[in-house]
């Protein structure tokens, strides 16, 4: 299993090698810093604005692959250059990528344990009521794109806030501003800001998985070793759960690594939305100030985060299917 998840290890940091080397080509060649003089009163000489944005390494009469190795060399050394506003990107990128990895993993968390507990009760209850809810409404939440979504869950949270006659749910931010509780206030506080954000990003995983779960359990259920095991003595229940639901996760799991891509695409908006200062933000703040390095930042921290998702991906893989640590 070792050598198994070393190889996939190696190929993952190649993967991300060209991946951000790629990003930051692309923000470098379509984003246009200089722009960002242009309307000044009193306007800056031609020489100031050359130096700032020398000393920023985005000045684009220095040759592309000169400023792409003086970025990579930084990125090396874990320095990943200034913002066009001068300030260091690895500590405005500190505090912001803890917010966007706890809004991640608990949408994470919920959709997937949500989705995969749906479709394997779904398929074994195939017809049935709980069959046609989960599918009608698993349909109509994929149909919903995820701006839409989150506009009506505050909707939705201003109307129950208002029906009840206090703030059981927030829908801006990530805390209450100037809130100076105790420890389980402030937990209390930050679930409560947590919720729609949550919603928002784990309903439409949720959807996905129960659909994907549902199948490959439909799959299973009728396959040979099912019926052996119940024939060996193993109730219904049993040969469900150790055998049928664990062959049915194995290209679940498969499928983990591509969810955090479409997880980091809604946080994107969700954070916007919803008021949430994380990578998404930025990452769309970045693009509209022209700040290459922060684009190419988040670029590079998106990468890592599918890398580390696509390993874990690979060690449920292997946990479940011993022909993997085998091989």
């Amino acid at each position: 299993m070792a050598g198994f998840l070393v190889r996939r290890l190696i190929n993952y940091v190649v993967l991300v090698i060209v991946a951000s080397s790629l990003a930051y080509m692309l923000a470098a060649s379509a984003l246009d810093p200089r722009s960002n003089y242009a309307g000044r009163n009193p306007p800056p000489s031609p020489a100031v604005v050359n130096a700032t944005l020398s000393a920023l390494n985005l000045n684009d009469e220095t040759p592309l692959f000169e400023r792409y190795m003086t970025w990579a060399g930084g990125v090396l050394h874990g320095d990943f250059g200034k913002t066009v506003d001068g300030t260091s990107v690895n500590e405005d990128l500190k505090r912001r990528a803890g917010v966007t990895l706890r809004l991640i993993f608990i949408g994470l968390f919920v959709g997937s344990i949500g989705g995969v507990f749906i479709g394997a009760y779904a398929a074994v209850r195939q017809y049935g009521w709980f069959d046609r809810i989960s599918t009608g409404m698993s349909f109509a939440i994929l149909a919903i794109p995820t701006v839409v979504l989150a506009n009506m869950l505050i909707l939705w949270g201003t109307d129950l806030n208002q029906a009840i006659g206090f703030d059981l749910v927030y829908v801006q931010g990530e805390t209450s501003a100037g809130f100076d509780g105790g420890f389980w206030s402030s937990l209390v506080d930050r679930l409560q800001h947590l919720i729609l954000p949550t919603i928002s990003l784990s309903v439409g995983l949720v959807a996905v998985y129960s659909r994907y779960q549902r199948n490959m359990m439909l799959d299973v259920l009728g396959a040979d070793f099912i019926r052996t095991a119940i024939a060996k003595g193993l109730s219904k229940r049993q040969a469900l759960i150790k055998h049928a639901l664990r062959t049915a996760l194995i290209p679940i799991v498969t499928y983990f690594a591509f969810t955090f891509g479409s997880l980091l695409t809604g946080a994107t908006f969700t954070e916007k939305i919803f008021g949430w200062h994380g990578l998404g933000e930025q990452l769309i703040n970045s693009i509209f100030k022209n700040d290459v390095n922060t684009v190419a930042a988040i670029a590079f921290l998106t990468a890592v985060i599918i890398l580390v998702a696509s390993l874990a991906s690979d060690v449920l893989h292997a946990a479940l299917d011993p022909r993997v640590r085998v091989g």
